[in-house]
C-alpha cells in the first residue's frame, strides 16, 4: 500500500500527507470478524494537515459477547471538496475466532505499513502490507503461563513499542515488534492496566483503570507513581465538596483518554461525574458534569478542548481549550443513535462513531457534522474511532 499513510497517533507538527490515514473502528457484530478500508480515489494530491488523536478507552468492551474491527482509511480529496474523503469501503476479513474482542490497534511510525491489533484470548494480529492483510501473531514471554491474556492498549514510538493486558502482563520491543520481551510488573498495582503510551526513547506511560498513573525511562525496570493516591482515595477525601455521584464511585473508570501533552480525562464507571490530571499535579481533580445525562465518553480535541458524549445520544463540546465545566451542545444527524467515541485528524477534521453504524465527519471544527453512509449496512455498533 504505497499511497498509505499512518501517522504517529499524537504527532502535533504541520506534515505532508499522501492519499490516505489509516483509522481504526472497533464494532460488535454477530458475523465473522471483519476489517472495511476505504478504496483509493484516482490520483489523489497531496494535502497539508495537522495531527492530534484521541486515545480510545477499553473497558466498556467488557460489556460486549462478540465484536469485529473496521479498519478505515481516510483519503484526501481529489479537488478541493473535502466532503467527498471516505466515500468507498473495502472489506478486510480477520483470521480470529467470532469471541474475540478487539481492542486497540497501532502503526510503526518507521514502517507506515505495519502494524498491530490486540484483543481478548492473547489475540494479536500483524499486518505489514498497511492492514489489507493481518496474520495471528504469537509471542512466546506471554504463552508459558495458563492465563488467557486480554491484551488491552499498544504504543509505538520510533521503533519502541509498549503492550499491556490483564492479568497484568507487559511486553516491549525495540525492533518495530519483529520481538518483545517481558517486563516484570509487581503483583501490587492498584487496578487493572489500560492505558500505555510511549513517549520518549525507554521511556512509557500507564495508566490502571483505578487512577493510578505511572511512568518509566528505563525499559520499564522501574516506574515511578505520578498520582499520589486512587481515585477513590482522593473521592473519599473530597466527598464533601459538592462532586454530585461521588458516592457511588466503584472504584474504576469507565473511559480514560490522554491529550498530545499529557493530560488525561476520565469518566467515572457510573458516568455521573468526570475527572482531569495534569503533570505535575498530586491527584485527579473531579469535576461535576454539565449536562443532564450521564457522560458515555470524553477526549481531547485537537485545539485542546474537550468533547463530551452522554447516553443515549449527544455530543457536547466544551467552551474554549483547556479543562473546564461549560460544555454547549452540538446538533447531530445520528438517527436516535448513541454516539460512542471521536477521533480528530486535525483542528478542523474529525470524525464520531457510534450505535447501529452511524459515522459522522466535521470539517469546521464540530460546528457542523455530516453523516457518512459507508458504515449504514453493517448491523453493529461502532465502538472507537483513531
Amino acid at each position: 500500500m504505497a499511497n498509505l499513510l499512518q501517522l504517529s497517533e499524537y504527532a502535533n507538527p504541520v506534515i505532508l500527507l499522501k492519499p490516505s490515514l489509516t483509522t481504526l473502528l472497533a464494532s460488535t457484530s454477530r458475523r465473522r470478524q471483519q476489517c472495511y478500508r476505504a478504496q483509493p480515489l484516482a490520483s489523489p494530491p497531496k494535502a497539508s494537515l495537522q495531527q492530534s488523536s484521541s486515545s480510545s478507552p477499553v473497558s466498556r468492551r467488557e460489556l460486549v459477547s462478540q465484536t469485529a474491527a473496521i479498519s478505515l482509511s481516510l483519503l484526501a480529496a481529489p479537488r478541493a471538496r473535502a466532503e467527498d474523503a471516505l466515500s468507498e469501503w473495502e472489506r478486510v476479513y480477520l483470521p480470529i475466532d467470532p469471541g474475540v474482542v478487539l481492542l486497540d490497534i497501532a502503526f510503526v511510525p518507521d514502517d507506515l505499513n505495519h502494524g498491530f491489533l490486540l484483543g481478548t484470548r492473547q489475540t494479536i494480529l500483524e499486518t505489514k502490507d498497511g492492514g489489507n492483510t493481518w496474520v495471528p501473531r504469537s509471542i512466546p514471554s506471554a504463552e508459558d503461563e495458563d492465563f488467557n491474556y486480554r491484551f488491552n492498549s499498544i504504543s509505538f514510538k520510533g521503533k519502541e513499542g509498549w503492550i499491556v493486558g490483564k492479568p497484568a502482563i507487559l511486553l516491549y520491543t525495540s525492533d518495530a515488534g519483529e520481538s518483545w520481551e517481558r517486563i516484570p510488573l509487581s503483583a501490587e498495582l492498584p487496578g487493572d492496566m489500560v492505558y500505555i503510551k510511549a513517549t520518549g526513547e525507554k521511556s512509557a506511560e500507564m495508566v490502571t483503570d483505578e487512577g493510578a498513573i505511572y511512568v518509566t525511562s528505563n525499559r520499564g525496570y522501574n516506574w515511578r507513581a505520578a498520582v499520589q493516591e486512587t481515585v477513590s482515595a482522593t473521592l473519599n477525601r473530597t466527598v464533601s465538596s459538592g462532586i454530585s455521584g461521588a458516592s457511588y464511585y466503584t472504584g474504576t473508570f469507565n473511559t480514560v483518554n490522554r491529550s498530545p501533552d499529557g493530560r488525561y480525562v476520565a469518566v467515572s464507571s457510573r458516568g455521573n461525574f468526570y475527572l482531569t490530571w495534569e503533570p505535575g499535579q498530586p491527584f485527579w481533580q473531579p469535576h461535576n458534569r454539565a449536562v443532564a445525562r450521564r457522560i458515555q465518553n470524553m477526549g481531547w480535541r485537537a485545539d485542546g478542548g474537550l468533547w463530551l458524549l452522554v447516553r443515549g445520544g449527544g455530543l457536547y463540546l466544551s467552551k474554549g481549550s483547556g479543562i473546564t465545566e461549560e460544555f454547549e451542545e452540538v446538533p447531530v444527524q445520528s438517527r436516535g443513535f448513541g454516539i460512542l467515541d471521536v477521533g480528530y485528524r486535525s483542528e478542523e477534521e474529525a470524525w464520531a462513531a457510534g450505535g447501529s453504524g452511524i459515522l459522522l465527519r466535521t470539517t469546521n471544527g464540530g460546528k457542523t457534522w455530516s453523516r457518512d453512509k459507508a458504515a449504514d449496512n453493517i448491523a453493529a455498533n461502532l465502538y472507537s474511532v483513531k
